[in-house]
Parts: structure tokens; sequence; C-alpha cells
């Protein structure tokens, strides 16, 4: 199954990107895998319109998305996980 819309596509591409940049890659990011992992899971169920998130913020997925995508300081998010 695939998104059908724009804001499905673009949360999917975001997921991609966190697995790339920040579960796979051995650089430190600053995120955890697991962290990384957990906000890219959130990300494609936002892009299948999973119900289970819709208090999230759409105009904020959608910014990070493109923070992410354009490796553009995505730690400034309000949906960026925080560490301890």
């Amino acid at each position: 199954m695939t998104p059908s819309t724009a804001y499905g596509s673009l949360m999917l591409q975001a997921a991609g990107v966190l697995r790339l940049r920040y579960v796979n890659c051995d650089q430190d990011r600053g995120l955890s895998p697991a962290a990384a992992n957990e906000l890219a899971d959130i990300f494609e169920s936002l892009s299948y319109g999973d119900p289970a998130f819709d208090q999230i913020d759409p105009n904020e997925a959608i910014a990070l998305a493109h923070r992410l995508l354009d490796d553009d300081n995505p730690e400034l998010s309000r949906l960026w996980p925080r560490t301890p």
C-alpha cells in the first residue's frame, strides 16, 4: 500500500531519511538509533493516516519532514525527540 497524497509521500520520505541518517549511519548525529526509528515509525503511520496519531499537528510534521530532507536543524522542531 502506498500513500495517496503528497502529505503521505512526504511523511514516507522523512521516515526513509531518518532511517538512513540516524538509524543506519555510524556517525553521531545527536539522536539515538532507537529514537530515530520510533520517529520514523510515527512518520510512516502519519503517511497512512493512522488515527492513533491524529493529535500530531500536520503542519509541524510537514515542517519537520522538510527540515529532515534539507538537513536543516531538525532538532529545532517540537516533534524532535528530546534527550534527557
